[in-house]
């Protein structure tokens, strides 16, 4: 009776290797089947020669793989060149760009004008003029380069006591057109002062000054506060 426990293990082994047999030996025969077949196959994008003829030393997606690699590589390659017309142009447009300046008066104790007639000021205190466009013996900006340009004027007078009449106007002008301009003309206060700030589109050889208006004057302005400035803010090309 001990024995039929052992005998029946014996045979369950031995069914299960024939089974594991069999399965080999059925896998087996399919991929020889398949391997030897000389029809057309079912692969749909597959590459059937490559699947079934040539596993171990072919990927079967190579060719797609490769197409993708060879159209990223061409849309680099034009990205590329794109970006080098784009940087040729940013140069050529940027090209000796850096163009700046800022200049005051003299200081005076006494009184610039009245005039019989409108006067450019000369801003002869120049602290900066970056790209030379800065003329201080004319007080006149001349644009080196066509773009877009911010400039800036402080009017400043001191008549020096109240009941003194502060009468003051200035213009900015481009080619001789008025731009903007900043006036004062009371007898409460005797000092003043006020800025102006505009953006002027500019071709190369417009020319930007400053200008004191006939019958007006500017007086008392020791400390050089009456200033001109300006700076490109970005070039374009001219057409």
């Amino acid at each position: 009776m001990k024995m039929l426990p052992s005998a029946s293990l014996c045979i369950l082994m031995v069914l299960s290797l024939c089974s594991r047999a069999e399965a080999t030996t059925a896998f087996d025969l399919l991929r020889e089947t398949a391997v030897s077949y000389t029809g057309s196959l079912p692969c749909g994008g597959w590459d059937c020669e490559c699947a079934f003829r040539r596993q171990k030393s072919c990927c079967c997606v190579a060719q797609p793989l490769f197409d993708l690699e060879e159209a990223t590589f061409m849309r680099m390659v034009g990205l590329w060149e794109g970006l080098s017309h784009l940087n040729s142009q940013i140069e050529e447009l940027t090209a000796g760009c850096k163009i700046a300046f800022t200049a005051a008066m003299l200081p005076m104790s006494g009184c610039l004008g009245p005039f019989n007639s409108n006067m450019s000021i000369s801003y002869q205190s120049v602290s900066l003029n970056q790209g030379n466009g800065y003329n201080p013996a004319l007080g006149t900006f001349t644009a080196p380069h066509a773009g877009l340009y911010s400039f800036s004027f402080t009017a400043y007078s001191n008549v020096g006591s109240a009941g003194q009449r502060l009468y003051q106007k200035l213009q900015l002008m481009k080619n001789g057109q008025l731009m903007a301009s900043s006036w004062e003309d009371n007898r409460e206060d005797s000092e003043d002062s006020s800025s102006q700030t505009v953006l002027l589109q500019l071709r190369r050889g417009c020319q930007v000054y400053v200008e004191l208006m006939s019958g007006r004057q500017l007086c008392g302005d020791t400390q050089g506060q009456n200033t001109f400035s300006g700076y490109l803010v970005y070039p374009f090309s001219e057409q």
